[in-house]
């Protein structure tokens, strides 16, 4: 593992003004989440195994197509008629599992690193597998969807980027993996910023192919 990356499942403590806070150590955000959150994976267990993997099919679905929102709601509230469930609190359940793949996506994280977080938030070892499973198949299609996404709202001007090699061992990151530091500068408005991105090789070459597919798209039209 990277030295600059927070270690797995373990939780630190901090004190302000008096008050001592416990944070878990998450690969998919820094920031402190609300209890809420790990109740309801925790509440996730409670489903027999068809439950959750139709749930986790409708969940997916729904990543691989953010626009159909209606759609979303539709089938939760469905599967919650099938079930016996109350339609308010499950989608508000799922609002929280997306958390982690959205969080995934914008870091890049591999499946293991989503297992890691799904335990740690009280998802069981067979469950989180499941997930994370579905996570490393869909990948190459939600990465292409984020680039496309990135591409549409943001000019891109420059992209840079540098090889490292991993210092630590993980069951996650041997020692010795190559891996890349992005850096895209993108233009908003009249400025531009800089969005920096970590990528193994098969990732990253996954990368340049859909700019280069976006880049023909767009010589089409001008």
């Amino acid at each position: 593992m990277r030295t600059n990356e927070p270690g797995s499942g373990e939780e630190e403590q901090s004190s302000t003004d008096g008050f001592t806070e416990k944070k878990m150590q998450l690969h998919f955000t820094k920031d402190v989440l609300p209890d809420s959150v790990s109740t309801d994976f925790q509440n996730l267990n409670k489903l027999n195994e068809q439950q959750f993997l139709r749930l986790i099919e409708i969940l997916y679905q729904f990543l691989l197509e953010p626009k159909e929102t209606e759609r979303f709601m539709q089938l939760l509230g469905e599967f919650a008629g099938e079930h016996g469930m109350s339609a308010g609190p499950l989608k508000n359940l799922m609002k929280s599992v997306l958390l982690v793949p959205q969080g995934a996506m914008k870091k890049n994280l591999t499946a293991e690193q989503i297992k890691e977080d799904l335990v740690t938030l009280g998802l069981s070892e067979d469950k989180a597998a499941y997930f994370s499973q579905q996570w490393g198949e869909h990948y190459a299609a939600l990465s292409r969807l984020a680039v496309g996404q990135t591409l549409m709202v943001n000019k891109l001007v420059d992209m840079e980027w540098k090889f490292g090699v991993t210092v630590g061992t993980s069951e996650i990151q041997k020692v010795g993996n190559i891996f890349l530091q992005l850096k895209l500068v993108v233009k908003k408005g009249i400025s531009t910023e800089n969005v920096y991105m970590e990528l193994t090789l098969p990732q990253f070459y996954n990368f340049l192919h859909e700019m280069e597919r976006a880049k023909a798209s767009m010589e089409c039209f001008s």
